[in-house]
């Protein structure tokens, strides 16, 4: 079983090795010029040299990722139990959360950005885009509790809250931890389309906006080093939320134990 997990993390890094090295031959025999395709060293040194100014981009992008992720996460768990508790209100309010999901972000943040100062704007475009998978799998794992366990509750005269506290939300834990792991991608994702929509110069600019600026000034190397730091922080986030979706389930859930098989 060590072989197994020895071999799980040994050939992503495999593949990320070769793919790298196809990356240098390909740019060094085929002599491409660094504004069309720069290599990976020269990315690596490009990441060095502008690490202030990319360093101080990346935590404005990540601190509004973070903020979106926590309103989402608590927005839509509040309301995934709201709809659980009252139908009527699942019934009237639930498509139209549908309806905000299904619209691309891309065509939101400019009107958003017509209202709302850069910042808030911002923000909720990262909001935007995570709440849903939050909500519904919140709410499709307090709908699927088993039928029996319901009833014996019932049979027990527990109280709605009871059943709520002590049976439901536990019951949904694993759809929920998965809901928040989506998220969290998303977040990132909706708060660099909405830096791209908003465009502006300044300390606060983030890593997307860093990234149009290099396209811009045919400063490839530059898109490249930001681009490696979004891939590398949306990786590190779901990275933390799965760590913490496993110490959660890892003395009970299934898919956890068959993780330490």
């Amino acid at each position: 079983m060590t072989g197994d997990r020895v071999l799980r993390m040994a050939l992503p890094a495999a593949m990320l090795a070769l793919v790298v090295l196809v990356w240098d031959l390909t740019v060094r025999l085929f002599a491409i010029p660094p504004y069309v395709l720069p290599g990976p060293g020269l990315v690596a040194t490009t990441l060095i040299a502008d690490r202030a100014l990319l360093w101080q981009s990346l935590l404005v992008t990540l601190s509004i990722t973070v903020q979106g992720f926590a309103l989402a996460s608590i927005g839509g768990v509040f309301w995934a139990v709201v709809f659980n508790q009252f139908r009527l209100i699942e019934y009237s309010f639930y498509p139209y959360a549908v309806i905000l999901q299904v619209t691309p972000v891309i065509a939101i943040a400019p009107l958003l950005l017509i209202y709302m100062p850069q910042s808030l704007a911002v923000l909720v475009c990262a909001w935007i885009v995570a709440f849903f998978p939050v909500l519904a799998n919140t709410t499709l794992g307090l709908n699927s509790v088993d039928h029996n366990l319901l009833a014996l509750f019932e049979l027990y005269k527990a109280s709605r809250w009871q059943i709520l506290m002590r049976l439901k939300l536990p019951a949904a834990l694993p759809q929920m931890l998965a809901g928040l792991r989506i998220a969290g991608g998303l977040s990132l994702i909706g708060a660099v389309v909405a830096e791209i929509a908003a465009g502006s110069a300044g300390a606060g600019s983030g890593l997307a906006y860093r990234i149009a600026e290099s396209g811009y000034r045919l400063n490839i190397p530059r898109m490249f080093a930001a681009l490696l730091l979004l891939s590398l922080a949306g990786v590190a986030i779901f990275l933390v939320l799965s760590a913490v979706s496993y110490a959660v389930l890892r003395r009970w859930h299934e898919s956890a134990i068959r993780r330490e098989r």
